[in-house]
């Protein structure tokens, strides 16, 4: 996920919020859905200062909030790996199907840093209860263990997953759009707030946490392919009795 895509989601949003498209399909190219943040821009916002930090992390959160408050249904095709922010697009859809063998996770603790900006989706999505057993330990889970946490709606072989899609547009072309958008505009307000002060709050606990000596090691260690210092040496690993 890049600048570039950030600033192109959010215009498509724009554009989307003022058409008569009834029903967005989300899907991705490549072997992965969203492998998480770009490289180049990884090392930018590590150069940056807060400030600039700030302004990629508002970016990032307003094109989610965007797409968040679409009035059309979000449908997505999760057809590969989502890592981080990709975990973040899955959580904006409201319904997501993935397909068998894929893998998630919110990976950002291993680099020193946390899934803030996303956050609010991922957790209004799984629940606290389900994100907290991969919101900070940056590990791995199956697509099947997303549809157990509620981040996936179903997963199917990849050779299905069109048909799937297809089958959840169906419906919403017998419903008039404007009560899918206020049915949809009620589910939200009903559901767990994320406004304003919520998306400036995740901003800033980002920016805290970039600013911090595990952020600056971690993300170090990643560019230069060494281990982290928190990293335990196979002496230091205890079993659990």
């Amino acid at each position: 996920m890049s600048e570039k895509m950030i600033a192109d989601l959010t215009a498509m949003a724009a554009e989307l919020r003022q058409s008569d498209v009834r029903v967005v399909v989300l899907l991705a190219r490549g072997k992965s859905f969203c492998a998480g943040g770009d490289l180049r821009w990884m090392q930018a916002q590590m150069m940056a200062d807060a400030t600039s930090r700030a302004v990629g992390a508002r970016s990032l959160a307003m094109m989610l909030y965007a797409w968040n408050t679409l009035p059309q249904a979000v449908i997505g095709g999760i057809h590969g790996n989502a890592f981080g922010g990709g975990v973040g697009l899955a959580s904006i859809c409201d319904v997501a199907v993935g397909v068998e063998g894929a893998l998630m996770g919110l990976m950002e603790t291993k680099l020193g840093l946390i899934p803030a900006t996303i956050g609010p989706y991922v957790i209004a999505r799984m629940g606290e209860a389900f994100a907290r057993q991969v919101f900070m330990s940056s590990r791995m889970f199956t697509a099947v263990e997303a549809e157990r946490f509620g981040l996936l709606a179903y997963v199917v072989p990849a050779e299905q997953l069109s048909t799937a899609v297809a089958a959840e547009v169906e419906p919403y072309l017998s419903c008039a759009p404007g009560a899918v958008g206020a049915a949809k505009a009620l589910a939200r307000a009903l559901g767990p707030k994320i406004d304003t002060e919520v998306i400036e709050m995740t901003i800033s606990a980002l920016i805290l946490q970039w600013e911090s000596l595990e952020a600056t090691q971690g993300i170090a260690a990643f560019f230069d392919k060494s281990a982290s210092p928190w990293l335990p040496s196979p002496d230091e690993v205890t079993g659990i009795s």
